[in-house]
């Protein structure tokens, strides 16, 4: 195929262009980055608008008390934002179907620094216990390998990655206790809103990291061509 910057022939079996250096279908990469980068957006907007309605619900939950508190109505209320995490979470599965494709192809143009074979960008999502620790040091290797660091860089990368997975984990955890939480009484009702409040906002953190992370790795192996 010829190249996308200087018009040479780039055979198949190589992924840089011998004349100037460029990776093969390198628009094609930034397009799928692009799309990666606007869903998260989209993630994190949602996110952010279900904890403004959430914390909306404070002042009066704040000033209810037990014998005026109707539990059927702030359950049906407190559905809809459970709900409204269902479809986030869907969301958030098809962004991460996109992802794994623009983490493949970013796995494979980082260079000799990758310590894990490129079917482990599929498997360490899918593999249960290896699921929980192996992605966000795929993406570390990922995002380091992509161009020559100092070490100070390093260590900002690595704090970036590990308080996006941390904030990705919390998400889940807290959006699963939210569904599952009683509004039975007051205080169920008041523990469910600030649950709900903290996955948003965890929820809307993890989907802002990794645009920073997505932005930064696409930005040094675009460049680097």
């Amino acid at each position: 195929m010829p190249c996308a910057v200087c018009g040479d022939i780039i055979p198949t079996e190589i992924g840089r262009c011998p004349g100037c250096g460029a990776w093969a279908r390198r628009r094609n990469f930034r397009a799928l980055a692009l799309s990666v980068f606007l869903l998260l957006g989209f993630n994190a907007f949602m996110a952010l608008g279900s904890g403004i309605g959430l914390a909306r619900m404070f002042g009066p939950l704040t000033v209810t008390t037990s014998d005026s508190y109707d539990p059927r109505a702030t359950t049906k209320v407190l559905t809809a934002y459970a709900d409204v995490f269902a479809v986030t979470g869907t969301l958030a599965v098809l962004t991460g179907v996109l992802f794994l494709g623009w983490l493949w192809r970013a796995h494979r143009q980082a260079g000799a620094a990758r310590r894990y074979r490129p079917g482990w960008v599929v498997a360490g999502w899918l593999l249960p216990v290896v699921n929980l620790w192996l992605p966000p040091r795929l993406v570390h290797d990922v995002w380091v390998g992509s161009a020559p660091h100092r070490r100070v860089d390093r260590h900002r990368a690595a704090a970036i990655v590990a308080a996006w997975w941390v904030s990705l984990l919390s998400a889940v955890g807290l959006a699963q206790l939210f569904r599952a939480a009683g509004m039975d009484t007051l205080a169920d009702a008041r523990f469910a809103a600030q649950v709900g409040l903290a996955g948003a906002a965890a929820q809307a953190l993890a989907a802002a990291l990794c645009m920073t992370i997505v932005f930064h790795i696409t930005r040094l192996q675009f460049g680097r061509g």
